[in-house]
């Protein structure tokens, strides 16, 4: 850890756990971010008052304002949904926390100490990933259950090369990250008001191999075939399994009669509505709000050439691509 922030209780226990398994202390204080005198004194401490004396001590100064609502209570309201305190939606923000603190609490408390008391609690601001009202829970489990069981088995048997695949639109409209600048006065960026864009076709591997194609037109059964006959085509020796989605393109008529006469060639498809289960999606995320971000690109044209620039830039950086691979939650599971 930083300066600036904290260990909380959850941390602790973690970290003392995780020596007491075996692990070099040296190592622990590297992964939690802290130092090795720190991790010493929680396993003392541990071993004179058990996890009851890795509570955080209270310290002299002004005492702390709403004492009942530590780490574990504060977790408890954050991690239910909004919605059970009255609001529309489950995103919970700084302000509807403090709007809840006062209500059930009622007590004063600055937005500041709120924040503050969030971050204490090993709390982050994120942006969620979306999840669809279709998904159906049950087929994602019997997926887990046959169909994962079974792409290993595949890659096992093969000797396989194992690729996940996926699409994705590239727009002229430029995703606009964040930028510092004086309270009050927002930046203005210079991007393109025409509309349009380009689409794209990739597959990653958890070896760290990126194979892409971009297209000017929408991806139809024969773009698909084309990419899985070049894709084919890298390993002319070798067994290849891809793992896709159940879009139109790739369960067509057209398409499995393709795959069915490729012996080299195994294709599984994820459960529907389930692009959290795709490590090909990362790649696009990582393209569009870091590799474009604020691109200059004014013509489909310019486009194409900076997104191929930049695809190329990162299928070289083996590293970043299998670190891309296991951000998906299915990744190790995949191998």
């Amino acid at each position: 850890m930083d300066g600036t922030s904290y260990s909380t209780y959850e941390m602790r226990v973690r970290a003392v756990e995780a020596v007491r398994a075996g692990m070099p202390i040296v190592s622990v204080a590297e992964a939690y971010r802290t130092d090795r005198t720190t991790i010493h004194r929680w396993l003392v401490r541990s071993r004179e008052k058990g996890d009851q004396g890795l509570e955080r001590r209270p310290v002299d100064g002004r005492p702390r304002k709403l004492p009942d609502l530590d780490e574990r209570c504060l977790r408890g309201i954050v991690l239910k949904p909004a919605s059970k305190y009255g609001y529309e939606t489950n995103l919970w923000s700084v302000r509807r926390l403090h709007q809840v603190i006062r209500k059930y609490y009622d007590a004063s408390v600055s937005k500041h100490t709120v924040w503050r008391r969030l971050r204490e609690a090993g709390l982050t601001y994120q942006k969620p990933e979306r999840e669809y009202f279709q998904m159906d829970p049950k087929e994602r489990q019997k997926w887990l259950e046959v169909t994962l069981p079974t792409i290993r088995e595949t890659v096992r048997e093969n000797r396989a090369i194992l690729y996940c695949e996926d699409e994705a639109n590239v727009s002229l409209t430029a995703f606009l990250g964040k930028t510092w600048a004086p309270r009050g006065e927002t930046p203005r960026v210079k991007v393109t008001g025409k509309r349009g864009g380009l689409a794209a076709m990739s597959a990653i591997s958890p070896r760290g191999h990126l194979f892409f194609m971009l297209y000017e037109k929408r991806i139809t059964s024969v773009e698909v075939i084309s990419f899985l006959k070049q894709l084919i085509e890298q390993h002319k020796r070798r067994h290849v399994v891809v793992v896709m989605d159940q879009a139109p393109p790739h369960t067509s008529k057209m398409t499995q009669a393709y795959i069915a006469s490729q012996k080299r060639l195994h294709v599984f498809h994820l459960p529907k509505y389930s692009p959290d289960w795709n490590p090909d999606e990362k790649v696009w995320n990582h393209l569009k709000h870091e590799e474009l971000k604020a691109h200059q690109a004014t013509t489909k044209d310019e486009l194409m050439k900076l997104t191929r620039r930049k695809l190329r830039s990162m299928s070289k950086n083996r590293d970043l691509i299998h670190g891309l691979y296991f951000r998906c939650c299915v990744a190790e599971l995949l191998q």
